[in-house]
């Protein structure tokens, strides 16, 4: 049992609110989630030169208790967040078996535990396989499903309706298995995520310059919470729990998400 959030913004975005600040923060679900902490977050490049990158951060402790997680989380900015509390079912508490997992250009967070690791092993192909650094059953199914890109050589193609198709039939054999378990997920690039929900909870929530309560806002225990955002920003997120008392429309059982940031972030079911 995990926690996971992603974010897609429309221009660079301090993700504190998601990270540490929120009432239902990563730091806060932390508390019961203490098995180690992974933050990935890309940032474009600034039109002189400066190509955009990933910057994936990890850690072992509780966020909540941990230093480090609070100075990455309270500076944290960019365009794509994808970020992970740990409670462990496979694997020990290991920096390895840490989230997000990272395959270029793909990164991957899951919530769950898969029952049949057999199944998901035996389509995993001998490159993937040698590229594992842990042991859980989240980065093997990580690498299950590059071994299905790479079989149709887009792994490396920016996300299309080819993707989409190869995803989307992939997780409908995977959840008709009898012994998949629960297969919630973030898989994202630089431009587009992916979130898939089969098993545990997601929800979605759209950030528009309509919004009316933009600047600050309060949540259920009072606490004022301040997001700082332009009055042009747009948002997508995408979290296993609402992280505050907005509307979040939760994302049905078995259905496939695809969030695109370009031209401006919106998302929709592919399933």
């Amino acid at each position: 049992m995990c926690r996971l959030v992603g974010v897609v913004a429309s221009e660079s975005t301090q993700f504190s609110i998601a990270l540490r600040d929120a009432p239902r923060s990563m730091a806060h679900l932390s508390k019961e989630h203490r098995d180690g902490w992974g933050i990935a977050i890309y940032e474009s490049g600034d039109g002189a030169g400066r190509a955009g990158a990933w910057q994936v951060h990890h850690g072992v402790e509780s966020a909540f208790h941990d230093d480090r997680y609070h100075a990455l989380a309270g500076g944290a900015h960019g365009e794509v967040l994808i970020a992970h509390v740990r409670r462990r079912t496979v694997g020990p508490v290991t920096v390895e078996n840490t989230h997000p997992f990272r395959g270029d250009p793909w990164i991957f967070a899951h919530n769950g535990t898969i029952d049949d690791l057999a199944f998901v092993r035996n389509g995993v192909s001998k490159r993937r396989l040698d590229a594992l650094r842990g042991e859980t059953d989240s980065e093997l199914f990580f690498a299950y499903l590059l071994s299905r890109f790479d079989e149709a050589g887009i792994t490396d193609h920016a996300p299309s309706e080819v993707t989409d198709e190869l995803l989307a039939n992939v997780m409908r054999t995977v959840r008709a298995h009898p012994g998949a378990g629960a297969i919630s997920f973030l898989l994202g690039t630089s431009d587009v995520l992916y979130a898939h929900r089969f098993g545990r909870t997601l929800h979605v929530l759209e950030r528009r310059p309509g919004d009316p309560v933009v600047t600050v806002r309060e949540s259920s225990e009072h606490v004022a919470v301040g997001t700082g955002w332009t009055k042009r920003r747009q948002a997508v997120l995408i979290a296993s729990e609402r992280l505050t008392d907005e509307p979040w429309v939760d994302v049905e059982e078995g259905a496939l998400l695809r969030v695109d940031r370009l031209p401006e972030p919106t998302w929709r079911v592919i399933r």
